[in-house]
Parts: C-alpha cells; sequence; structure tokens
C-alpha cells in the first residue's frame, strides 16, 4: 500500500504529517511512500532529506492518490475529490465540531481516523496527539509571555538594586499547564496553578509549582480520562480565586477545555483591568472561544489599563520541527498498530476500542460518537471501614506485645553476655549492638527508592570489615586464619560489588 504525505493548505500551519526520520519509519514497515514536494520546507525539511529516507517526492495530485493520506488539519473542501474512492484519512479531524465534514467524507467511502479522537487509555499514550501537541504548546506559551513581557522571570539582587521574580498563574494542570508550570519555574518564576482535581496537587508541585486548592465539596474524576464540566459553586469558588490573584501576578496562562463544548470563560474583562499595566495573559483555549472575556483568536491585544492578551492558536506550530516530530511519531505508532504482519497492508479492527474510537467514518458510514471507553482515570473511594483495636494488633507478625517481650528477653541475654564474657569481647558486643540499633533507624527512616544507590554505597564502606579480617590472618589459631580469610573473601566481593552497582546506576543518568 502507498501513503501519501500532503502539503498543509493553511497558510499559518507550519506543520508537516511526517519528517524525513517517521518516513524510514513507515517504508520499515512495508509501505511505499510518496511525499508531496515542499510539503516539509515549513517544518525545515527538504525534498532532498525525505528522498534520502526511501520517499518518493511527488506532485500534489499524487501524493494525494495514495492508498493512506497522512494530514495534519482536516481537508479543506476543494481537496476531499482529491482522495481517492476507499482511501484511508488520518489528521485532526475534529470530528465533534464538523459534522457536515463527516458527511462528505462518508459520501465518498473514505475511511477517516480521527488523530483528536485517540481514547484516554494506557496502551494508547503513544498515538495521543492532544498530549504531545499540548506539550509544546504550553511550553511555547511560556516564551511568548517572557517575549512580551520583557523583564526577568527570575529574582535577582545585584549592585545596582533587587529585582523581584515574576509570579506566574496558570489556569489548568493538564498536560498544557504542567508544561507551562515547569518552563516558568525553571526560568525563575514563582508559578501558581489551579485544576479542579486535587490529586494534581503533587504534579503541579514536581515541576515547581504552588498549587491553589479550589475548596468545594465535589469531586472532579472523569470517566474518560479527559477535563469534564465543572459545577455552579466549583466556579463561584474558582472566580474569587482568579479575581484575588490577578491583582498580584503578572502573568498568567488559561488552559482550560472541556471536549464538545466552548472552553469555559475563567477570567472576566473585570479581572484583567485589575491587573497591573505591563501584565500578560495568554489564553491558549482562543481557538475554542477562550477561557479569556475579550481574547481574540490567531491575535494578540493590549487593553486600555496596559494589559496584552495574547490569543494565538498555532503555539504548537511555532516549534514546527519539533511538532512535526512528535506528531509524526504518534503517526507511525498508530500505522504499528494497523500493521501487525509489517507488509505494508493496513489492517482496521473495529472491535479494538483503541481504533474503533479514532475511526469516524467507515464504508459510507458515519461512526461518530463511539461507543464510550471506560477507563480508571482516578481512583475509586471505598468507604473506610473501623478496625477493631484487637485485629488491628494481628496484622503484625508479633503484635504490640509480643515487641515488648522480644525486645525485654534480646536486652537481658545481650546483658548476661556482657556480664560473663571475658575482656575484650563486652566492649566488642556493645558496639555490635549500638551499630545494629543505629543502622536499624537509619536504614528505616530511608524512603525504599534509595535503598539500591544507599546499600551499594554501604557495601562499599565494608571496606573496614576487610582491614580488620587481614590482621586476624596471622593469628596463631588455625579456626581464627580461617574465619580471617573467609571474611577477606567474601567483604572482598561486597566491596567490589558495591562500587559496579553504584557505577553502573551513575551511568543511567550520564550522558552518552
Amino acid at each position: 500500500m502507498r501513503i501519501g504525505v500532503v502539503t498543509e493548505s493553511v497558510a499559518e500551519e507550519t506543520r508537516v504529517a511526517a519528517t524525513p526520520t517517521t518516513v524510514g519509519q513507515l517504508v520499515k514497515l512495508g509501505y511505499d511512500v510518496a511525499v508531496e514536494s515542499g510539503a516539509g520546507l515549513r517544518s525545515g525539511f527538504s525534498d532532498e532529506a525525505y528522498a534520502d529516507r526511501g520517499a518518493a517526492v511527488v506532485r500534489t495530485e499524487e501524493a494525494w492518490d495514495g492508498d493512506v493520506v497522512l494530514k495534519v488539519l482536516a481537508p479543506a473542501e476543494h481537496e476531499i475529490p482529491l482522495l481517492h474512492h476507499q482511501a484511508v484519512l488520518v489528521g485532526l479531524l475534529t470530528p465533534a465540531q464538523q459534522p457536515a465534514l463527516l458527511d462528505t467524507l462518508a459520501a465518498r467511502c473514505v475511511t477517516s481516523l480521527a488523530m483528536d479522537a485517540v481514547p484516554r487509555i494506557s496502551r494508547a499514550q503513544s498515538l495521543d496527539v492532544l498530549s504531545s501537541m499540548a506539550n509544546i504548546a504550553g511550553y511555547r506559551a511560556v516564551v511568548e509571555a517572557a517575549h512580551e513581557f520583557g523583564r526577568f522571570f527570575t529574582g535577582q539582587v545585584t549592585a545596582a538594586g533587587k529585582v523581584p521574580p515574576a509570579k506566574v498563574l496558570v489556569a489548568g494542570a493538564g498536560v498544557a499547564g504542567l508544561a507551562a508550570i515547569g518552563a516558568a519555574s525553571r526560568l525563575g518564576a514563582i508559578v501558581r496553578a489551579t485544576d479542579p482535581r486535587p490529586e494534581v496537587a503533587e504534579q503541579v508541585a514536581s515541576v515547581g509549582g504552588t498549587y491553589l486548592p479550589v475548596d468545594v465539596q465535589e469531586r472532579m474524576d472523569s470517566a474518560d480520562g479527559y477535563a469534564k464540566a465543572t459545577s455552579e459553586a466549583y466556579d463561584r469558588r474558582a472566580a474569587e480565586i482568579y479575581s484575588e490573584q490577578l491583582r498580584e501576578v503578572d502573568i498568567v496562562i488559561t488552559t482550560a477545555l472541556v471536549p464538545g463544548r466552548p472552553a469555559p470563560r475563567l477570567i472576566t474583562a473585570a479581572d484583567i483591568a485589575a491587573m497591573r499595566p505591563g501584565s500578560i495573559v495568554v489564553d491558549m483555549a482562543a481557538a475554542q472561544g477562550g477561557n479569556v472575556e475579550g481574547s481574540v483568536a490567531g491575535e494578540k491585544i493590549v487593553t486600555a489599563a496596559g494589559v496584552t492578551i495574547i490569543g494565538y492558536t498555532d503555539l504548537a506550530g511555532r516549534l514546527p520541527a519539533q511538532a512535526s516530530q512528535l506528531y509524526g511519531t504518534n503517526l507511525v505508532n498508530l500505522m504499528k498498530l494497523l500493521t501487525p504482519g509489517q507488509d505494508g497492508r493496513l489492517t482496521l479492527d473495529l472491535e479494538d476500542p483503541v481504533q474503533r474510537g479514532i475511526t469516524v467514518t467507515h464504508h459510507g458510514e458515519k461512526l461518530w460518537p463511539p461507543p464510550p471507553v471506560e477507563v480508571s482515570a482516578a481512583p475509586r473511594t471505598t468507604p473506610e471501614t473501623a478496625v477493631p483495636a484487637a485485629a488491628a494488633e494481628k496484622t503484625s507478625w508479633l503484635g504490640t506485645r509480643g515487641k515488648y517481650a522480644l525486645g525485654v528477653l534480646v536486652a537481658l541475654v545481650l546483658f548476661a553476655a556482657v556480664a560473663t564474657a571475658p575482656s575484650p569481647l563486652p566492649q566488642h558486643i556493645t558496639v555490635l549492638t549500638l551499630a545494629i540499633v543505629i543502622g536499624y533507624y537509619v536504614i528505616g527512616k530511608v524512603h525504599h527508592a534509595l535503598h539500591t544507590p544507599l546499600m551499594s554505597v554501604t557495601n562499599a564502606i565494608s571496606g573496614i570489615v576487610v582491614v580488620g579480617a587481614m590482621l586476624q590472618l596471622s593469628a596463631d589459631d588455625t579456626v581464627v586464619r580461617i574465619l580471617a580469610f573467609a571474611a577477606v573473601l567474601v567483604t572482598t566481593i561486597n566491596v567490589f560489588g558495591g562500587f559496579a552497582v553504584t557505577r553502573r546506576m551513575l551511568g543511567m543518568f550520564s550522558k552518552d
């Protein structure tokens, strides 16, 4: 089968559906790949680069005549007749917003696969174009804000005076929001974030932000992995938080979207008017109606109060080479799923929830919307039950009383050994006992994730034991010499093993 990679007809679209690298991967799957001449120029990929990876560089009509046509955006009206009957079209088709497009594609018997309809389940993560593009867009939103801000993000203390750090508020802690939080934090800003899901607080903290909870008696879990509409109580409390924060912060980045609905309005004109002159607002949802009152899709405007509102809709496309590579990789992963034999033959299995979820037209029929896919996006809570004290005590091997009894018994045995043993054995027993107690409490307080590096270094410290054992090799007692030799042998293995493990672990974090 032949795959056609076509040029995007929208002048502002800089991405391409396949890069030279992903073309090479498609060829390895057994497909013939035809790339429209000039398709990758806006992303920085020449026709020669595609040809070097095994693609044929062809005219527009030949690329559209492929058995499978790869695009970024949905085809324009004049492009649909270029598709032959029974062709497979893959791209960002926004099926919920374009029912007329689906009717046209179904009438032409085109099988359409919408990459923006990938189910949010674990095995479909490698196909998740929305996450790939949102990650880039969130990063780029901070870059655009920094460019317009015109001041330091990080705080500085210089001979000329103190420069305070910028304060950034990110509305929404999804993929785009987390990318924005991480980028702004790495630039040195003080970053705060809101999100309806309290469980994202740890994720926000992990990328350098501070989570601002919206305290309402409501869970915002979603059954399909996508965001859901919030309640009136949540919106009311969130509006209060936004009004408070916008008087203080310098930059606001909004990322809130609900699939199939206009973007929720988070920030009002009154909130914008309360911001300081020179403040920046980036509305990443401007294409879907906007989270910010007054934002205009695709444009940058400056209010009378001196607040800049950025409504760019091509944030991912402003990093075209990177965006094209990630999008192309998502498509390669899709083609691997659809080509189980790696023989260049596409096989569509509508029993597979992933393939069924993205198939919006097939054999002249509209298949949108797909049946719901149940996912465990959030853990289900179960009512807590009280555990009787006796039952809780039995969960331990010895129980509380047994532990105390064992401790007393061990103490008595040690006391008897120290009292009766000849010198210098009592001192050695005392040191050994203290070492065991201290070691237990030190190791017991270390997080389990650090046990391997900690123990590997601890093994290396066993060199102390080697020295002690070597001193005993010259003893007159044969038994002592044998035990000393065994101690030297075992401890030496322990030492070298500890260093070997540590070296291997450090190598995992070093660049090639």
